[in-house]
């Protein structure tokens, strides 16, 4: 047998067009928000709409989209996830074909982080917070978490890249993972 055939070597559609075209264009949209952040002109305004329905639509995805799209398939209860994070400190976690319960969060901190940006922002755009300097304080403020959160997304997906000897990223692109 072809060792590319192997039943090891398997790969199989994980994430849809759907959300990885919404993966991306959140990743696409958040970066080019913070990038014209202090740009003159409306480009950060309509740069942090599309980042909301981006949102918008990932969520809508999360309870119709397919299988492993579904928060149902990945947001796991509070104590396994705990137990799963232990497991991933004593070097013995369990390999997950979609998100592991770590990831599984993650992705609800960085939405609920990208709508707390996205509504600050938008807050300060109107007559009744515009030029409020704790509207503005915090629109930054929460700007600066969401980039924590992403910096440590991004080391969970290398780290677990590493770990379980695949690329996630990759994965990411194409939609399908090891078996």
């Amino acid at each position: 047998m072809n060792p590319a055939e192997s039943p090891t070597r398997r790969r199989i559609p994980v994430w849809d067009l759907a959300v990885r075209l919404l993966h991306w264009s959140l990743v696409l949209t958040v970066a080019t928000a913070w990038l014209t952040r202090h740009a003159p002109g409306k480009w950060h305004e309509w740069l942090g709409y599309a980042t909301l329905a981006v949102v918008v639509l990932r969520t809508a995805w999360g309870f119709v989209g397919t299988g492993y799209a579904r928060f149902a398939d990945f947001v796991r209860p509070v104590s396994l996830t705990f137990g799963y994070a232990r497991s991933v400190i004593a070097g013995r976690e369990e390999r997950f074909i979609g998100h592991n319960p770590l990831g599984g969060w993650m992705v609800l901190v960085l939405l609920s982080m990208v709508v707390l940006v996205g509504v600050t922002g938008w807050l300060y755009t109107t007559d009744r917070f515009w030029g409020v300097p704790w509207v503005e304080e915090l629109h930054s403020t929460l700007s600066d978490v969401l980039f924590i959160f992403v910096g440590l997304h991004i080391l969970g997906v290398a780290f677990t890249s590493f770990r379980h000897r695949e690329n996630l990223v990759a994965a990411m692109v194409h939609g399908r993972k090891r078996e």
